[in-house]
């Protein structure tokens, strides 16, 4: 697909510096220009923002797997999730993948049939995809293959998790929804159980496991982070590995420990469009409040960081541009993307158009390519 060489005029842009009244964007070979292009459009009555680098995201599993068994086309999920992401302003989007004990869409084996698929559609998408994967901690068994998993996908960012009940487990006693999680997984309930005991039994293991692995992985320059941070000690630990971004705290201590020791925080805009956690956790925009966010994510919501976003200004939290950029250069920061997240001459041309009556996605622009575009803005581009 054909760059867009085109100035845009008319709009208010968001400038790293604020708001540019009725300004004037060009893009050119897949990058912003300052030189006027020869086409223009006039986008009079619209807001032109920076694309959405949304960093963790698993909403596109209903697309992959909408009911089991039911799709086997995972290169077709794949671009219908990117239909999705475009439709929401996403103009760079990491998908979140397990690698996990817990089976079925989580499943290892799962895992590396999305990331093969992610792979195959590449030269399709439009939207900028990255993979991250989730890895459970406690799977001792699959510590040694990881790294060449991790070269073949060219995978750059990884999580690690740990979703075991170890008090339960510790307890003697079942964890709830197992049937459910065994069946989900294709495994007998007694036998899930048994693999979970077993796992908690040789939680002595992990960390030196974990030590090992992470110092591997930072060789290859791999992305890390740690998932659900609880408290100072084990964000300390993490960024000791050096996991140094801490994915959605679940206590200000956590968050707080993360900022003191220079560590990146990413939140969930789930949270801040809910006005809280549906965990009980602690509130993203109470820490967004005190400056302990970098980056907002839609974990399992592709509308929410731009919602969450707008809703910080209109709750006076914060200005658009401080409130923007937790969707935006905040999040580039994060993964280390040098050419994206601002509106400025040289980077990627990555824009998200907002109707200014409503605010909802106009149309969404990656690399100068559009991957969104509807309604009356439509008539400009085209006409």
């Amino acid at each position: 697909m054909t760059s867009l060489e085109v100035t845009l005029t008319g709009a208010d842009v968001l400038r790293p510096d604020g708001i540019e009244a009725r300004g004037s964007v060009t893009l050119t070979q897949g990058i912003l220009s300052d030189s006027p292009a020869d086409r223009q459009v006039d986008l009079s009555g619209y807001l032109v923002l920076p694309g959405i680098i949304d960093l963790h995201g698993d909403g596109f599993e209903r697309h992959l797997a909408p009911r089991r068994g039911a799709m086997n086309e995972m290169d077709e999920g794949v671009l219908a999730a990117e239909a999705e992401l475009a439709a929401n302003g996403i103009s760079t989007a990491v998908l979140a993948q397990f690698h996990s004990w817990e089976g079925g869409l989580r499943a290892p084996e799962y895992a590396e049939r999305v990331f093969a698929a992610m792979t195959a559609v590449q030269d399709k998408t439009v939207t900028d995809l990255m993979p991250q994967l989730r890895f459970e901690t406690h799977m001792l068994d699959d510590y040694a293959g990881l790294p060449d998993k991790i070269r073949k996908f060219a995978l750059p960012y990884i999580v690690f998790n740990d979703h075991l009940p170890h008090s339960k487990l510790a307890a003697g006693k079942k964890p709830p929804r197992l049937v459910g999680q065994a069946l989900k997984a294709a495994r007998n309930p007694e036998v899930h159980l048994a693999m979970m005991q077993e796992m908690h039994r040789r939680r002595d293991e992990v960390p030196a496991a974990l030590d090992a692995l992470c110092g591997e992985l930072a060789k290859m320059g791999v992305k890390m982070g740690s998932h659900d941070d609880q408290t100072s000690a084990g964000r300390a630990v993490w960024r000791a590995r050096g996991a140094a971004i801490s994915e959605f705290p679940e206590t200000l201590e956590a968050a707080q420990a993360a900022r003191d020791g220079g560590d990146h925080i990413i939140l969930g805009a789930p949270n801040v469009v809910r006005g809280g956690s549906h965990n009980g956790n602690v509130s993203a925009k109470e820490l967004i409040e005190q400056g302990l966010c970098d980056a907002l994510a839609s974990d399992y919501h592709y509308p929410s960081p731009r919602r969450a976003a707008l809703m910080l200004v209109r709750q006076s939290v914060l200005d658009l541009k401080s409130a923007w950029a937790l969707v935006s250069s905040g999040s580039a920061q994060v993964l280390g993307l040098r050419d994206r997240g601002e509106i400025c001459t040289g980077l990627r041309a990555d824009l998200v158009i907002l109707n200014a009556k409503d605010n909802q996605v106009a149309a969404t622009i990656s690399g100068g390519r559009v991957s969104y575009l509807a309604g009356d803005i439509a008539n400009r581009f085209l006409g």
